[in-house]
């Protein structure tokens, strides 16, 4: 009977591990995905200002693509067609990156003298860290237009 209980024992505690080697799976997956789309949203974006060469500077900045966490909201945004203007561009790439990364997801554009290009997406991507699992996590982009 007792061998019974300690067998029970193992198995429960093997049981119990796969489980949680599985939730951390999950949440090791969810990361990687946010961090491809963070990489394929900047360089989305990089492959419009080289398509716009000449007013590429109007991606920059505040007035261009940059936006904190909250001043997109995905409710907010639609899909122009037809003559699309820089800024419908810049709207819906903003768009992109909060349906993508979440509301909590901001971007910094900076263009640079001599067409020095850089992109930072952050996002909310923390979910090992059990004291702040809305920590930022950041990738950032560097390229010569």
């Amino acid at each position: 009977m007792i061998e019974v209980l300690v067998a029970l024992f193992v198995l429960a505690v093997g049981l119990l591990g796969f489980a949680m080697m599985q939730t951390m799976s999950v949440r090791f997956t969810q990361s990687a995905s946010h961090r491809t789309h963070a990489v394929n949203l900047a360089y989305d974006l990089l492959d419009q200002m080289r398509a716009n060469r000449y007013q590429a500077a109007g991606y920059g900045g505040a007035a261009g693509a940059s936006f904190d966490v909250g001043d997109v909201t995905a409710a907010g945004c639609s899909r122009p067609v037809d003559n699309v203007t820089i800024q419908q561009s810049i709207t819906r790439w903003q768009c992109q990156v909060v349906s993508a990364l979440g509301e909590n997801a901001s971007a910094t554009v900076n263009f640079g003298a001599g067409g020095a290009v850089s992109v930072a997406v952050s996002w909310g991507d923390e979910r090992w860290n059990a004291d702040d699992t809305d920590a930022l996590t950041s990738f950032s982009l560097a390229t010569q237009l």
